[in-house]
Order: structure tokens, then C-alpha cells, then sequence
């Protein structure tokens, strides 16, 4: 019977969770499983991985088929290289000693990636929620600033209405000032147009009347 590692779905819509198993390869994929190896859970950061290490192995050197995604799982575990440095002691290339320290040193440096990642994660957030609370900040403080300034113009305006409204009676009154003394003025320099004509034909008059009484005579 040929087997296969592959995931079983669970979990609701939007937030996925698998299962683990060894399967019949011929069984449709959320169906009847021989053995459940662990978990899988994508919705943490880094992925929250749970496998039965020994019993893994043992379905892998069986020759059970990984499919794609639980190769991958298999691999981030050490799963596949523990199988790859016990293949090396098979053949003789390696003591199971040789092997053992290998594999303790692949763990302790996948350790080392996978705190790193973490660390690296929750400072990330850490940055990301003082940036965020900065932004608030400075929000709040532009909100406050635009309500300042929409409340002052309309206190200067009612200001400026106001002494707008108290100076027009002061201009009008001079413009009127102004116009009554310019008045008379106007009136004299008629009078004196009128007047000089007058002045001048008076020796005229004189002159003929005097002629007139030359010829008489």
C-alpha cells in the first residue's frame, strides 16, 4: 500500500489548521488517516510546528511520501537530514557518533535562526507601536492646531465688523464737513464771474453818451 505524510484541514474560515498524518494515498484528503504525527498551525509567526520526531522518521525510512508542503514541514524540523546523516552512516561515510554531533549542531543553529526570527519579530512590533503612537500624537496635535486656528478668524473678523461699524459715522461726518465748506466758496467765485463783465461796460456806456453830444452840438 503506498502511504503518503500529508496535511488534514481544520479550523474555520480565513484561520486554517492541519493535522499531520500518514494516509492511504488513494483516500480522499480530509479522509481516513492511519496515524496522526503532529500539527501545523500557519496563523502564529513563525509557524507553530508540533511532529512526533521518532515516529516521523520511522514513516519516512518506511518509504512513506511527503507531499510538497510536508516536505517542507519535515525538512524545518530536521526530519529529512536526520534520514540523510543516517543514510551516511549506512554507507559508512560517518560514525552514528559523527552523526549525532552533526545533527546536535544543525539543531542548536535552527535554535539560533528561529530566536533571532523572534526577537527580530517583536522588535519589529515594538517599532511599529511606537510609531503608531507617535502618529496618534501627532494627529491629535494637528487636530488641535486646525481647531485653533478655525476658532481665532472669526474672533478677529467680529473685531474688525465691529470697528468698521464705529469709524463709518466719523467719515461720513468729515465728507459732509467738507461739502459745506466747499459750498460757499463756489457760490463767491459765481458772484465775481458775474460781476466783472459789468465793471468793463461801464466806460463803453460813458464814451457813446459823450459822443452822441459832440454831434448834437
Amino acid at each position: 500500500m503506498a502511504t503518503k505524510i500529508r496535511l488534514q484541514r481544520f479550523g474555520k474560515k480565513g484561520k486554517p489548521f492541519f493535522h499531520v498524518v500518514v494516509a492511504d494515498s488513494r483516500s480522499p484528503r480530509d479522509g481516513k488517516f492511519i496515524e496522526r504525527l503532529g500539527s501545523y498551525n500557519p496563523n502564529t509567526n513563525p509557524a507553530t510546528i508540533e511532529i512526533n520526531f521518532e515516529k516521523t522518521l520511522d514513516w519516512v525510512n518506511k518509504g512513506a511520501e511527503p507531499t510538497d508542503t510536508a516536505r517542507a514541514i519535515l525538512s524545518y524540523k530536521g526530519v529529512l537530514y536526520k534520514k540523510h546523516l543516517q543514510g551516511g552512516v549506512k554507507k559508512g561515510a560517518l560514525t552514528t557518533e559523527q552523526a549525532d554531533a552533526k545533527f546536535a549542531a544543525w539543531l542548536e543553529a535552527k535554535g539560533g535562526q528561529i530566536e533571532g526570527k523572534k526577537d527580530s519579530l517583536n522588535a519589529t512590533k515594538g517599532e511599529a507601536k511606537k510609531a503608531a503612537l507617535a502618529a496618534e500624537a501627532k494627529k491629535n496635535a494637528d487636530r488641535g492646531a486646525a481647531i485653533a486656528l478655525k476658532n481665532a478668524p472669526v474672533v478677529e473678523e467680529v473685531v474688525e465688523e465691529e470697528v468698521v461699524a464705529e469709524e463709518a459715522p466719523a467719515v461720513e461726518a468729515a465728507t459732509e464737513e467738507v461739502a459745506v465748506e466747499e459750498t460757499p466758496a463756489v457760490e463767491e467765485t459765481v458772484a465775481v464771474a458775474e460781476e466783472a463783465p459789468v465793471a468793463e461796460e461801464t466806460p463803453a456806456a460813458e464814451a457813446s453818451t459823450e459822443e452822441e453830444t459832440k454831434e448834437e452840438a
